[in-house]
């Protein structure tokens, strides 16, 4: 018997990436919007309930609950005025950290409206603050070493549980940006 067309693609999703990301995204939604961009490491529980059993503990986590997840570790804030995409051009991970999430809100606008938008990026902020079919959107992406990536986004006019939007690749640009930080270095 052969599979049935489906007439789209299934996007292969890692459960315990997404599991990650999406604890993370109800975390932030918890503390409401307008918060500074964030990062996370994702490490393997498995992994921090054998070598840091006194930390797992205050976590609430032990062998059964570890298998097969990730664990969010909150990296330090980043410096005042410093871009999350700047940021991550600078970051490598040690072996230990299997993952990385971030969490950023941006201002989106509708692709036909980037022919108005000026070269200057304080400007271009500025008009798209002020245009009227904007939307405020809070993204969190996440990847690992092993290639997988999720993304959970939540609009502000949108608030709520049940209209996150998930996928594997739906901001492109960062999920880029955070598979880059978990390249291995190279000697060249």
């Amino acid at each position: 018997m052969t599979e049935p067309e489906l007439g789209f693609e299934v996007e292969d999703v890692d459960p315990a990436l997404a599991a990650a990301v999406l604890e993370i995204e109800t975390h932030i939604a918890s503390g409401g919007w307008d918060q500074p961009a964030r990062l996370y490491a994702l490490v393997d529980t498995a992994a921090l309930v054998e070598h840091e059993p006194a930390l797992a503990a205050a976590m609430g986590l032990d062998e059964s609950s570890a298998q097969g997840s990730f664990t969010p570790v909150e990296q330090d804030q980043l410096a005042t005025g410093q871009l999350l995409e700047a940021a991550l051009e600078t970051i490598m991970w040690p072996d230990q950290v299997v993952g990385c999430a971030a969490v950023v809100e941006r201002l989106v606008l509708p692709p036909d409206a980037d022919i108005e938008l000026p070269e200057d990026p304080a400007a271009a902020e500025a008009v798209a603050r002020e245009h009227p079919l904007r939307q405020e959107v809070r993204i969190v992406a996440g990847a690992t070493r092993a290639g997988a990536t999720y993304c959970a986004l939540r609009l502000r006019s949108h608030d709520d549980d049940q209209s996150v939007v998930t996928g594997t690749d739906l901001v492109p640009g960062l999920i880029d940006l955070l598979c880059t930080t978990l390249e291995e270095e190279t000697d060249q």
